[in-house]
């Protein structure tokens, strides 16, 4: 989808004549139902010029323009995208990302920079990161770029065109000369570079059938990124398959295999709690999958998990890992196998608060997964929903998928992987919390893995920080109980987390903006070695598994003696979202502190601030 495309010279007079901002508005309208803001328009009223004049001086008057070009499966727009044929006669394009900024700063973070955005310091990309990202996605995703014998050459850069460099300029700083040498940025004092750089890729002019050729082509990820992601997922040792593990991807790897070719949609349920291997299947499936050639995406609900992973295989292989909301304008079965981890976490619909209304289209978000791809495999813990809008179900599923037409497989994950292989500590979380009978009424503190009470929250810190320091990972963890407070101006954090006199911050929110040096962004906390300075909560550590796990239990949750059994308080809670959730709260607390107990692979250690709910635990603890 595109706001803007025709040939150049349109494109400069319509500049020329102050009408572009308003056609790319109507077309926005159009396309999304809502208006676009004032300063959108206005950006492109200014940003639009500027690029229309080096066109003129430069002498593109034969070639293809794009504006607001939504790269495939992403919410993502192109700023702009120019292209023809160079002077030996071969197809190219060029994609420009137009930047207002007159000022930038250093930026704690590789590929960041500081710049002022409403009024208050933002850490973003560097241009060139960014629109290299821009680059790398689309010649992998866009069959233009990579098929064919002859496919169209792709190049970008940055222009700021309000800009102008300072002596010793971040911006051009000796640490992004990589990313600079691959994507330019452009100041304001290199008008004459930049007329230089696109001259190099489009002398020959004749762009319209190039432009042609782009707006007719496909999303299809190219072979080559399909191999990179593979041997990403096939070298690492943490997503090797064990015994029934390997069973049900077996099973899975067959009935994608045959589904793709069946005109009849597949859907393919795997159940399993904490441990079980769901995610190491997941990754497992995606990674042959590519190997094989077939355009296997990931998709999950949790912002931490799907941002942990792209950072771990980087900018490229980030385009195969989306979220569950990222499929609503995609096209039927463009996805050949769609793995769904975490399945649970599914929501009614793929709007949020800030979705506007003539938006929001009411389709239910897995009706959209299901319709995306050929193949969906859901892998599941119905246990695991720990908010009132996640609705995600082994029955929701079945029932959406026989509505849709499909045929549906199922299959159930049971050893477990995780916990120091204890069958037994999940089964007796299970049966103390109330949420399934097991036979595992007493925990045998013989087991191999670690499960230990201890008297204060220093010293269950004092127990974590010894085993990462002795070369294991952990991290402190604690129920929902306290305030969860912006980052200071400076990028610190404020110590929320109050216990007598042991004060810790939570994890830093997903929308800080410039952190202070040592905290990392609250997407990788799990994984970055720095998170363990922060408490995490339930939607920072669920997904994610340590050596050793500690959980601080609030007082959202209490045993009572005196009513035999669980109680909620929600008056305790800060999770405004779970605190009204009324009939629904005591089930999705008891899910909460499920999830963050069940984190530890060797060892789990637990304050109680409520010394009864304390009390009654102990008394599920075999002695001696």
């Amino acid at each position: 989808m595109r706001l803007y495309s025709g040939l150049s010279p349109h494109f400069i007079l319509d500049t020329a004549r102050n009408q572009i901002a308003e056609k790319l508005r109507t077309a926005f309208f159009q396309a999304y139902r809502y208006e676009p803001s004032p300063g959108e328009v206005n950006a492109w009223r200014n940003s639009l010029r500027a690029v229309a004049q080096v066109f003129e001086t430069s002498g593109l008057k034969d070639h293809g323009v794009i504006v607001e070009y939504q790269l495939p499966l992403t919410s993502k727009r192109l700023d702009c995208l120019i292209c023809g044929k160079d002077g030996g006669g071969d197809e190219n394009a060029v994609i420009i990302e137009l930047k207002q900024w007159d000022r930038c700063e250093e930026a704690v973070g590789d590929k960041l920079v500081t710049t002022w955005m409403q009024g208050r310091p933002r850490e973003i990309l560097h241009p060139s990161a960014q629109v290299g990202q821009y680059q790398q996605y689309l010649a992998d995703a866009h069959t233009a770029f990579h098929e064919g014998p002859r496919p169209i050459g792709l190049a970008s850069c940055a222009y700021l065109h309000n800009y102008t460099p300072v002596p010793q300029d971040v911006l051009y700083s000796d640490v992004f000369a990589p990313l600079l040498a691959r994507s330019p940025t452009f100041s304001a004092d290199d008008f004459d570079d930049l007329q230089a750089f696109l001259a190099g890729r489009l002398a020959g002019g004749e762009g319209l059938a190039t432009l042609q050729r782009i707006e007719e082509s496909k999303y299809r990820p190219s072979k080559k990124l399909m191999e990179h992601v593979s041997g990403l997922i096939k070298g690492n040792p943490a997503y090797v398959l064990l015994d029934e593990q390997l069973v049900v991807y077996e099973k899975v790897m067959a009935c994608a295999r045959a589904g793709f070719h069946d005109r009849r949609k597949t859907v393919l349920i795997i159940r399993g709690g904490p441990g079980t291997g769901k995610s190491v299947i997941a990754m497992n499936l995606v990674g042959d999958l590519m190997a094989r050639q077939y355009n296997a995406q990931y998709a999950t609900g949790s912002r931490a998990f799907t941002e942990t992973l792209r950072n771990i295989m980087g900018s490229r292989g980030a385009a195969q890992f989306k979220y569950f909301n990222s499929y609503g304008d995609a096209e039927t079965n463009v996805i050949d196998v769609l793995v769904c981890d975490e399945a649970h976490r599914i929501r009614k619909t793929s709007h949020s608060f800030y979705t506007p209304k003539a938006k929001r289209s009411g389709k239910p978000q897995i009706d959209e997964i299901i319709g995306a791809a050929k193949v969906s495999v859901f892998l599941i813990d119905d246990k695991q929903i720990v908010r009132p809008d996640e609705i995600g179900s082994v029955p929701y599923i079945q029932e959406r998928a026989e509505a849709l037409g499909c045929r549906i497989q199922e299959y159930a994950l049971e050893a477990q992987f995780r916990c120091a292989g204890s069958d037994g500590f999940i089964n007796w979380v299970n049966n103390t919390f109330g949420i399934e009978r097991t036979a595992n009424v007493l925990w045998d503190a013989r087991d191999p893995f670690e499960f230990r009470i201890l008297d204060s929250p220093e010293a269950l810190e004092a127990e974590i920080r010894g085993r990462v320091a002795a070369g294991a990972t952990g991290r402190v963890t604690a129920g929902f109980c306290w305030e969860w407070s912006n980052a200071r101006p400076d990028g610190t954090l404020v110590d929320d987390v109050v216990i007598g006199e042991y004060r810790r911050p939570w994890n830093a929110k997903p929308e800080s903006g410039r952190l202070a040096r040592g905290i990392p962004k609250s997407n990788l906390w799990a994984h970055d070695p720095r998170g363990i300075d922060q408490v995490g909560c339930v939607y920072t550590a669920q997904g994610f598994e340590f050596d050793y796990v500690g959980v601080i239990f609030g007082q959202d949750l209490v045993y009572r003696f005196d009513r035999q059994g669980w109680v909620g308080q929600p008056e305790h809670s800060r999770d405004t979202k779970v605190r009204r959730a009324k009939g629904q709260f005591v089930d999705l607390a008891k899910n909460t502190y499920r999830v963050l107990l069940t984190r530890g692979l060797k060892g789990c250690v637990v304050h109680f601030i409520d010394k009864e709910t304390e009390k009654f635990v102990r008394s599920r603890i075999e002695s001696g």
